[in-house]
């Protein structure tokens, strides 16, 4: 383990947030935010500062596996930690704890919030609330696509983005031009749609931040209504992009330039299928007050939930009980592998149910020999295996986790019930936003013990990796020399 190289791309990597932070500051400028303005420059300088002289320090040098892992782990926490500089400097919340939490909440795209009222607080900081969606999102994008398959983990590869075979193609040969083209794709959609969104009832500024935290799944509004406070046109075109960031950008390089290959992709196919059943099943569970709202509150909700963007336009804390259940059940879908939606990933549901049929024909036929296929191929047992560990794992850490946030809550402050501490936990995870009860969507996370928000950060971060490359963090043959 070379420590220096750690510095290095660390160093790199906390100087590039600090740049990102100038925008937020110019957008506080425009506002005549001049207060936020100058403390926003502040704290981007000292980020630069600081990553400027790690990076300076450090050493370049081929990254080995074991140093790959650390480096995915340490940059999320780094880039979490230097993004409560503009929060903390502007005083817009009180405590490390608060800031902590909040740009947790924004780089892992999770959306869950201790600010009730966005529109109360600087156009700067509600900037840079958006940035670090976007950021977040697009990072998880490249990490997944181009750097994760590279270290043998991570959905693309279990998917197999461009190839038939078990190993994933990077879109081109070399890094750089993979990422570019991924950033491309992503600049193109989330200026398509701040476009659509201006032209509708959003001013520039919203129609901006909105489409920031659209295209990373993220869900930070400009307004403690969410969506519920815009237009039906404006509702649509977020649910076609919703819809959009939940699908793979590799498929979205090969479909744009090949628009058959959309109808080809299996993972797609369960991504749109899981999506029509439970819109279709929600409609009729809360039929009334006029088809087109239904209709729209249905979809909406459901897209948002699979896509673990997280906004709400309407409260499913009202919605009949067996509604709620199918509520957390969505939390553990996710979008497709490569995308910027967090949770469980749809084609690992592929494949856990394909599996799971195998396994039941197997107790049938014990001579027999069923391989797990979807989309007419035949998934390696290898990557078969790996999707039940991930899922193993998953659900340790979230019953873990439901059962040691329960305890905080009932032992050092408000006692919260069992679907209120479940499904918040299941929301930080798998990167949704908005839980169920105390936690539902019209309400935030303000009043969560301090405890409790330092573990709903902590699973933030572990689901936005996909578990392990936080896991081996702990470990201490990662740290050997």
């Amino acid at each position: 383990m070379s420590y220096r190289t750690l510095q290095y791309i660390l160093g790199a990597v906390v100087a590039a947030i600090g740049v990102a932070m100038i925008p937020a500051a110019i957008v506080a400028g425009i506002y005549q935010e001049w207060a936020d303005m100058v403390e926003i420059l502040v704290a981007a300088l000292v980020t630069i500062l600081i990553g400027g002289v790690a990076w300076k320090y450090g050493r370049q040098a081929q990254l080995t596996t074991r140093e790959g892992f650390a480096i995915v782990g340490l940059a999320w926490i780094a880039v979490v930690l230097f993004g409560t500089l503009p929060y903390i400097a502007t005083s817009t919340l009180d405590g490390i704890t608060n800031a902590i939490f909040e740009s947790a909440a924004g780089f892992t795209t999770t959306g869950a919030s201790v600010i009730a009222e966005p529109e109360s607080i600087g156009h700067g900081v509600v900037f840079w609330r958006a940035t670090s969606q976007w950021l977040g999102g697009m990072g998880i994008i490249v990490l997944s696509i181009a750097i994760l398959p590279l270290l043998g983990v991570g959905g693309v590869e279990l998917a197999r983005a461009e190839s038939p075979g078990p190993r994933p193609d990077r879109l081109t040969p070399r890094f750089k031009e993979t990422a570019k083209r991924l950033w491309f794709i992503y600049v193109a959609f989330t200026a398509v749609e701040a476009l659509l969104l201006w032209v509708g009832d959003m001013s520039l500024f919203e129609a901006i931040a909105h489409s920031f935290t659209t295209l990373s799944t993220g869900g930070f509004s400009t307004t403690s209504e969410s969506l519920g406070g815009f237009s039906a046109y404006a509702q649509w075109v977020v649910i076609v992009f919703m819809l959009l960031a939940g699908m793979s950008f590799a498929l979205h390089y090969r479909g744009l330039r090949n628009p058959v290959e959309y109808t080809r992709d299996s993972e797609l196919k369960i991504y749109a299928a899981v999506i029509g059943a439970a819109s279709v099943i929600t409609a009729i569970g809360i039929w009334g007050g006029g088809i087109g709202r239904t209709v729209r509150d249905a979809v909406f909700t459901v897209v948002s939930l699979v896509t673990t963007t997280g906004y709400a336009t309407a409260d499913f804390n009202q919605w009949p009980g067996a509604l709620a259940i199918m509520v957390v059940g969505l939390m553990f879908v996710g979008g497709m592998a490569g995308s910027t939606a967090g949770s469980v990933k749809t084609y690992r549901i592929g494949v856990l149910t394909r599996a799971s049929l195998a396994d039941i024909r197997k107790v049938i036929h014990p001579r027999g020999v069923f391989p797990v296929r979807l989309g007419g191929q035949k998934v390696p047992d290898s990557i078969v295996q790996s999707v039940q560990a991930f899922f193993l794992f998953y659900m340790f850490i979230f019953m873990t986790g439901t059962f040691v946030f329960g305890v905080f809550s009932s032992a050092i402050g408000p006692d919260l019930d069992f679907v209120s501490a479940a499904s918040a936990v299941a929301s930080a995870l798998g990167n949704v936003g908005p839980g169920l009860g105390a936690l539902g969507p019209t309400e935030t996370y303000l009043e969560v013990t301090a405890l409790g928000k330092w573990l709903l950060a902590g699973l933030m971060i572990a689901g936005r990796l996909e578990i392990f490359p936080i896991v081996l963090l702990f470990t201490r043959e990662l740290w050997r020399r």
